[in-house]
Formats: C-alpha cells, sequence, structure tokens
C-alpha cells in the first residue's frame, strides 16, 4: 500500500464517488453557476436555488435541445 491508514483511502474513495454522482446528474450546476456569476458578474445579485432550478426548467422547455423531458 501507499502507507495510508485504510480509513484515509476509503474515505478519498466515497468522495471520488459522491463528486461522479453529483456531476452525472448535474447536481452540482448550481455551484457552477454560482462561481460563475460571483467571478465573472460580481456586481449580479445571486438567485436562490429555487430561482436558478425555475431558470433552468424554463430554458428546458422553451428549447428541446437543451435536455431531455418526458413529462
Amino acid at each position: 500500500m501507499s502507507g495510508r491508514p485504510p480509513g484515509r483511502l476509503v474515505l478519498r474513495a466515497l468522495r471520488g464517488i459522491r463528486w461522479y454522482v453529483r456531476e452525472l446528474t448535474d447536481e452540482s450546476a448550481y455551484e457552477r453557476y454560482v462561481a460563475h456569476v460571483r467571478k465573472d458578474h460580481p456586481d449580479a445579485a445571486v438567485p436562490s436555488r429555487r430561482a436558478f432550478e425555475r431558470m433552468r426548467t424554463d430554458r428546458q422547455d422553451s428549447d428541446p435541445r437543451q435536455g431531455f423531458r418526458c413529462c
């Protein structure tokens, strides 16, 4: 082994899995959006998560190419 305690390896693996699942399901989109707004538009108000999700849903509904919507 690499000299690390097994608990640390498990924790690192779990963190990696969590990151992967969040990226796969796009759960981290809001955090990326907030970082973008704060970096590129520092004077703009950051919408709440609910408002952000509403904007995303409206954008997807208006343009079918934005993502698959079954319902």
